[in-house]
């Protein structure tokens, strides 16, 4: 999406992992950073994280000695990073969910801050225990904060859990998307990265399109054209 001397910006697809890690010690296919270095024949370092379910843009540097710099923008809240989630329920119109969030390896509470905006909301005539129709929200979010899941746990905190989460979501919910809309992927994308780039005084804002997974069930729920049996 992005590329300089300095930096590249790609659109992740979902189901990738960033880089390989002990925790995913079990996922053997090629990881971003591997898939990138074959394609164009460097070492890449990114500065931020993606779940491997997560799709959607992240930014990677070309060589070490120019991570801090780039580092030096999360460090100092310079950097904008907006996600779209499709969640269960109905949202308020706008909100911020401010709680603390467990380090799993140091199991210490650290400041986590997110906002969300609603964008739009779906009714289904489907039934989802204990419902006899299923609500659904479509949210704008900004992390002000970069913990580990932190949209994933945060949505699930205020019972709007995103849909395709298997973690932290709703079974009732993600078995209905996964039988009449034949999806099992996660509703959730970092669509939009902004941040004045450090080393070329530029700034540098990269939006991009919903994937065709998330398009075709959004048209499906809004036009109602699915089938339930």
């Amino acid at each position: 999406m992005y590329e300089d001397k300095y930096c590249l910006i790609v659109n992740k697809p979902e189901n990738i992992l960033v880089h390989h890690s002990y925790y995913a010690r079990n996922i053997k296919d090629k990881s971003l950073l591997e898939i990138l270095r074959e394609q164009i024949i460097a070492k890449v370092y990114p500065v931020h994280r993606l779940d491997r379910k997560t799709c959607g843009l992240i930014l990677l540097i070309k060589d070490k000695k120019y991570v801090k710099y780039f580092q030096n923008l999360f460090d100092t809240n310079k950097i904008t990073k907006k996600y779209k989630a499709l969640v269960r329920g109905y949202t308020n119109q706008q909100g911020r969910i401010d709680s603390p969030i467990k380090n799993n390896e140091t199991k210490v509470y650290k400041d986590a801050l997110t906002l969300y905006k609603l964008l739009e909301t779906y009714e289904l005539k489907i039934p989802v225990t204990p419902y006899k129709t299923s609500r659904y929200s479509l949210l704008q979010l900004e992390l002000k904060t970069g913990r580990t899941h932190q949209i994933r746990k945060h949505l699930n905190k205020i019972a709007h859990p995103i849909i395709g989460d298997h973690k932290y979501g709703n079974r009732h919910h993600n078995q209905m998307f996964e039988k009449v809309f034949e999806v099992d992927n996660l509703f959730l994308q970092a669509y939009y990265l902004k941040f004045p780039h450090p080393i070329l005084s530029k700034s540098i804002c990269i939006e991009i399109t919903l994937p065709t997974f998330w398009n075709n069930t959004l048209n499906k729920m809004q036009k109602k054209t699915y089938k339930c049996n």
